[in-house]
Formats: structure tokens, C-alpha cells, sequence
């Protein structure tokens, strides 16, 4: 086990940095100057060669690459000189503890994502820390969703395969499957927050908290969850009930089904005990996938219904060239998705005894 952990742990830094690399080289190869960007429509060069000692972009390409991995690193050297990049006091850093040496000072911290072009003195990290809950709520929403009917449809198929209800279902989770998700969520948000608004009493547009028309405070919105939420779940909701019903079909004819038929165990624990929980196998697996494909997904979602979670920062942050944050973004989703896999692993151990075996 402890093998195991040690390998998943290399295995999640390799990610992370191969990931923190690519992310770097992309946003470095981009044309233009980002001092200039920050700047606008004004043109003062002794202010453009200010921004650019600040955050860095007077240094080599590999120089500030090497800055860029020690800022995100947690365990981190530093130099004492004011006037030197690296300077714990010229940024934002969480510091836990340091150790100051002759030369230099090493510091256990927070991983650093710096701060955002757009809005001068807030960290990236504030930032999406504000806005992936949001996105996660939306996500688990959604996926709850996929996984509940989705499963459930799925057995309901596999119970009455070759009839009537099998065929209907399947052709329309064809169609789920098809729908793109912006697409989805135009109709959604025009049908049932604007058409059919006087009965559904949902809206277009809206984010878990608004604030009350007195102005006294914020408030928990659950009713603006619901559209985003089955539109983000609808086409993980039709991949989930073919391969439910597909899996468990073929598990139905396994000889261990046939061992427990023969034991004159009843139809339904036979069903619920042992054939649902191996057949669920690669159901897992496309969870897995589609939970970490939503929170990049989530982005036209998000944007279309209003939603202010880090797809919609990730947009807005597109529009306005603010590099830090998309970088930081796609960090934390990346990040995101490596903890995704490692848990999908978690629960396979927990759903197979030959795992454990």
C-alpha cells in the first residue's frame, strides 16, 4: 500500500509540473508584450519598463520559467535584497515558516500563482479560490444527476432489453449524447427561464448567491442551479445509462451470476449485490472522466447562465488578457483532475475484490 501511495504521490508532482511547464511555454510564445497589455491605451515607457521589473518579464525566457516553478513550488528560496524579484516582501506569499541564511532565505509556503493583470493587488489565488466552489457545487449538481438517473435508466433498460422502453430511451440518450453543451444551454435558459418562465419561475441568468432587493445582504439562490446543473448533467447522464445498461447485461451472463442463480438466491439481491456492483466498473471510469471534463466544460455553462464560477472568471479573464488567472485556472483544474483520478482508484479498490485481493 504504502508502494502504491508513494508511486500515486511521484506520479501527481510529475503531472503538476509537466502541466505548470506546458502552461508556461504556451502563455510565453503568445505575441505581444504583456507589460504593454497592462497598460492599455497608455503609453509610458518608463511605466511599461516598471511593470516589467515587477513581475519579472525583464528577465531571460528560462530565467523566468525557473521563477515561475519557485513561486508555485511550496518549498522555496528567496533573496534578501529588496530589490530582487523574489523578495518575499515585493509579493503576496502565504509564508508557514523560513529559514534565513547567509545568502539567501528557504520558505515553506502556499504555492504562489501571483496576481492578477486586471484587478491590480488581488492574487490568483483569491480569485479562483472565490469562484471554484461555485464550480464544484455545479459539477457534484450535475453529476449527481447523471449518476442517479443515469444508473437508474440504465437497469430499467437493461431489465426490458429488446422491448419498447429500451429502444426509446436509448435513441433518445443518442440525442444527449449529440447535443453539444452550449447548444443545450441556450435552449435551456430561453425555453424554461424566459418562455416558460411564468410557470417554471426559473430565470435565464443567475449565480447560487444574489443579493436581496433591499440590499441588506447576500442570499442562497438554490432555484439558479437547476437549469445549468441538467444541462451540464445531460450528456454524461445518457453516457452513464448505456453503459449501465451495457455492463450489466454482460455481467448478467457471468458464471458467478449463474453460481448465485443456482444457490436459489432471489432475482433482486442477485441484481442489487452482485451483478450492479462489478457492472458499475466502467461506469465509475466514465464518472471520473466526465466530473473532470466538467469543470473545464462548465465554461460555456457557466458564461451562458451567469454563473460565477471559474469557468466564467476563465472567459473573462480570456477577454481581458489576463494571463496569470488562465494559467492559475488551468493549473487548478489540472490539479483537479489528478485528485479525480486518485479517488477513482480509491472507490475501484472499495467496488472490486480483486483489488483487494
Amino acid at each position: 500500500m504504502i508502494r502504491v501511495a508513494a508511486y500515486k504521490f511521484a506520479y501527481t508532482l510529475l503531472v503538476i509540473w509537466g502541466v505548470a511547464s506546458l502552461v508556461f511555454c504556451l502563455f510565453s510564445i503568445l505575441p505581444g508584450d504583456p507589460s504593454r497589455m497592462m497598460l492599455g491605451q497608455r503609453d509610458d515607457e518608463q511605466l511599461r519598463l516598471n511593470i516589467q521589473k515587477k513581475y519579472g518579464f525583464d528577465r531571460p525566457l528560462e530565467e523566468q520559467y525557473l521563477l515561475f516553478l519557485n513561486d508555485l513550488s511550496p518549498v522555496s528560496i528567496h533573496s534578501l535584497s529588496p530589490n530582487d524579484f523574489t523578495y518575499i516582501g515585493n509579493h503576496q506569499y502565504k509564508t508557514i515558516a523560513s529559514i534565513t541564511f547567509s545568502e539567501f532565505k528557504l520558505a515553506v509556503k502556499y504555492p504562489y500563482l501571483r496576481t492578477s493583470f486586471v484587478r491590480k493587488g488581488t492574487s490568483v489565488g483569491e480569485i479562483i479560490s472565490d469562484a471554484l466552489p461555485n464550480t464544484f457545487i455545479l459539477a457534484f449538481s450535475a453529476i449527481g444527476i447523471a449518476m442517479f438517473f443515469g444508473i437508474l435508466l440504465g437497469l430499467l433498460c437493461a431489465l426490458y432489453h429488446h422491448k419498447f422502453i429500451d429502444h426509446f430511451l436509448s435513441s433518445v440518450s443518442v440525442l444527449g449524447m449529440a447535443l453539444p453543451s452550449f447548444f443545450s444551454a441556450i435552449i435551456m435558459a430561453w425555453l424554461f427561464g424566459f418562455v416558460w418562465q411564468k410557470y417554471t419561475g426559473l430565470s435565464m441568468t443567475g449565480s447560487l448567491f444574489e443579493v436581496d432587493d433591499y440590499g441588506t445582504g447576500e442570499y442562497i439562490a438554490w432555484r439558479n442551479l437547476i437549469l445549468p446543473a441538467i444541462t451540464l448533467g445531460i450528456r454524461p447522464l445518457a453516457v452513464v445509462m448505456q453503459l449501465t445498461r451495457n455492463s450489466l447485461l454482460d455481467t448478467m451472463n457471468e458464471d458467478f451470476i449463474r453460481t448465485a442463480k443456482a444457490k436459489g438466491l432471489s432475482s433482486l439481491r442477485i441484481l442489487f449485490t452482485h451483478a450492479l456492483p462489478n457492472a458499475l466498473n466502467p461506469v465509475v471510469t466514465s464518472l471520473s472522466g466526465w466530473f473532470a471534463s466538467m469543470l473545464a466544460g462548465a465554461v460555456f455553462v457557466e458564461y451562458i447562465f451567469g454563473w460565477n464560477g471559474l469557468g466564467k472568471e476563465i472567459v473573462n479573464a480570456l477577454n481581458y488578457l489576463d494571463l496569470p488567472l488562465v494559467m492559475g485556472a488551468v493549473l487548478c483544474l489540472s490539479l483537479c483532475f489528478v485528485f479525480i483520478t486518485i479517488v477513482t482508484d480509491v472507490i475501484y479498490y472499495f467496488l472490486d475484490p480483486r483489488l483487494r485481493a
